[in-house]
């Protein structure tokens, strides 16, 4: 993306787009975004470009003294980082330019410092401004480093990140210090290694080593020598997230699923070395908060895909819920205040901001959405299903189905799938999914073999050799649902992005009579060429999930198991969306889809977005994107 750089330049400087780009022999494929009419608020069914401007917050952030909320709002067509006072109300935009990644408070409070990248490439700069938007510098310029950020030390005087500055794969630990305005390595890696919180009253830090698509090793890190030492590495792989460190920093609260299938809420003593469980469920704990001057622990129940909010009073060890409106949260505290900033995402809300009060437990709402004319009350819940895979595996989905349909006539079915693959399907705000309801369509938002959120063994059941076995349960769904009886089965689409566009393109050329269309988007087409040229930042994580493509039985196995060998079985219309910057899953994947369906005859409509990554940001690019697949998934069901 292009970035704002308020008071050092005056213009934008975009990167050059990969060279791909200018060799694509069909210009009809970029694509030119114009001015969309967006029809009558009163019309039904609801244009879709009224979903995608129907908006919320996201990514709220509380400071330390609880006065101020940032959030990232995308109301003026970019990611752009906004700032409310808790008191008064009132809210203003801070960053400006073409858009943001993500950002981060000060330890003093008044200050943000967010990153930004060019166009989606995924190689963010560093950017520190003051809450009253009047200064503004340049912390950490762009390069070719992929960067993450750690966090501030409790001064605020530095703050950790990775970057494979080095050599261009390796993440290394580096700190940046404010003084000086230089950063220097502290620990030199391998693959991914990663920045977490500060031990309070020490030089010391967390610090995760990635381990597959859904787990890690932890460790601490002396920044002064750049000792390590083990805090988890246990012989079978488990999940270490959410850390929440005591004010005196003897220890530190966290969710696993260390010996156990599901996500626990467990406290490490750093002295003793002893870990214990906290809390405990049949489903996973998530989102671990240790709030105001560790007086309350806060934790979400992941049920099914929504969040069910937990509130600890740490002083007399009593523990309630926090019924608040059914979705997916996103929370927040501060050390020195006792309240609490849940955002909340759901079917019938883009985000609504509430604050809890600690003591209390009552809420109110601090911010809401704006519908664009949108009517809340006319948008439908999902069902939660649960059926068999051909070899008994059980699956699970939240499945959508469209009022007031014709009793005479079951609606056709989209399934829709995520990617990761460890990800989750939840009842979150889904623009797309609510225009095809409007317009009688179903969807199934499926959480295939290799999701996360239903235990650790579910997670790794599509790990390497078994990669097929996941694109086998999108037929599986198809013939429940035959069977079922709520939908036509005989009219669906498949839909996906990044993973999910490669189960597109999987299940398309080995299950060609299945659906009557193929939706992918910036998913791969040759696991070989894919795993190869992979970005820095899932090059650790392939390893395990995929198997070590240097070796030369893994290029085997891709060799015979990636969509484009059976690219020419595809029958049906597909359509494609890649953005030429995506440093995840290189244009070529899409590109090379395209040129084989095009010489078979295939149908195939081709979105390749040139200022783009692997995601849609900007949101005249998401209109007409959304627009082009409605108009297609309508035109082929």
């Amino acid at each position: 993306m292009k970035i704002t750089k308020a008071l050092i330049l005056l213009c934008f400087v975009t990167l050059p787009a990969v060279a791909e780009n200018d060799k694509w022999p069909y210009p009809q494929d970029t694509p030119e975004t114009t001015n969309i009419s967006i029809g009558m608020a009163s019309d039904r069914p609801v244009d879709i470009s009224r979903f995608l401007l129907a908006r919320g917050p996201s990514t709220t952030k509380l400071n330390i003294d609880g006065s101020q909320l940032a959030y990232i709002s995308n109301v003026t067509g970019r990611r752009q980082v906004w700032v409310m006072s808790i008191k008064a109300g009132q809210d203003k935009q801070l960053t400006y330019g073409n858009g943001v990644n993500n950002y981060y408070w000060h330890p003093d409070g008044k200050q943000i410092l967010y990153s930004a990248d060019n166009n989606g490439d995924e190689r963010p700069a560093y950017y520190l401004i003051t809450t009253d938007g009047r200064t503004e510098k340049i912390v950490l310029s762009h390069s070719k480093a992929y960067r993450a950020f750690g966090a501030f030390d409790a001064d605020g005087n530095r703050f950790s990140y990775a970057s494979t500055e080095r050599n261009g794969r390796d993440f290394d630990l580096y700190l940046y210090d404010f003084d000086s305005r230089s950063s220097k390595m502290i620990y030199q890696s391998k693959f991914g290694f990663f920045p977490a919180d500060w031990q309070p009253k020490t030089n010391q830090l967390l610090m995760s080593e990635t381990r597959g698509e859904d787990a890690n090793n932890l460790y601490l890190l002396d920044s002064d020598n750049g000792v390590a030492k083990v805090l988890f590495k246990p012989k079978i792989a488990a999940d270490f997230n959410s850390f929440s460190w005591k004010k005196d920093g003897s220890g530190f609260y966290f969710s696993s699923n260390l010996d156990s299938e599901m996500n626990k809420l467990m406290f490490h003593d750093i002295k003793t070395g002893d870990t214990k469980v906290v809390v405990e469920h049949q489903f996973n704990l998530e989102k671990v908060k240790l709030c105001s001057n560790d007086k309350y622990l806060i934790w979400v129940v992941n049920d099914n895909g929504y969040d069910q909010l937990n509130v600890m009073d740490l002083t007399s060890k009593t523990q309630r819920e926090v019924l608040l409106h059914k979705g997916v949260y996103g929370l927040s505290c501060s050390s020195m205040s006792e309240t609490l900033s849940v955002l909340v995402s759901s079917y019938d809300s883009p985000g609504t901001i509430y604050l809890v009060d600690l003591k209390s437990l009552k809420s109110s709402i601090l911010k809401t959405s704006n519908f664009a004319g949108i009517n809340p009350k006319e948008l439908i819940p999902p069902k939660i299903i649960n059926f068999k895979a051909r070899d008994g595996i059980s699956l699970q989905g939240l499945l959508y189905i469209p009022k007031n349909i014709d009793k005479n006539l079951l609606p056709a079915l989209v399934i829709d799938v995520h990617g990761g693959p460890t990800s989750q399907a939840k009842p979150r705000w889904e623009p797309l999914t609510q225009y095809l309801l409007g317009k009688g369509i179903a969807v199934l938002d499926i959480n295939v073999r290799g999701s996360t959120g239903f235990g650790k063994t579910y997670t790794r059941l599509d790990n390497q050799t078994k990669r097929l076995d996941s694109v086998a349960d999108l037929v599986d769904a198809l013939a429940w649902l035959k069977k079922d009886g709520q939908v036509d089965a005989d009219r669906a689409a498949v839909m996906g992005g990044s993973y999910g566009g490669y189960m597109v393109n999987a299940v398309m050329g080995a299950y060609p009579k299945a659906f009557k269309a193929g939706a992918s988007f910036v998913g791969v087409a040759d696991w070989v060429r894919a795993l190869e040229t992979a970005s820095p930042g899932l090059k650790a994580s392939d390893l395990i999930e995929y198997g070590d493509i240097s070796e030369e039985k893994w290029q085997r196995f891709y060799a015979n198991n990636s969509p484009i060998n059976t690219v020419h079985k595809i029958e049906s219309p597909m359509f494609f969306e890649h953005g030429v910057n995506d440093p995840r899953d290189p244009v070529l994947e899409s590109d090379s889809m395209v040129k084989a369906l095009r010489d078979n005859g295939v149908p195939v409509k081709y979105l390749r977005f040139s200022d783009e990554g692997h995601s849609i940001s900007k949101v005249s690019n998401r209109i007409l994107f959304f627009r082009e697949l409605a108009n297609f998934l309508e035109k082929h069901l």
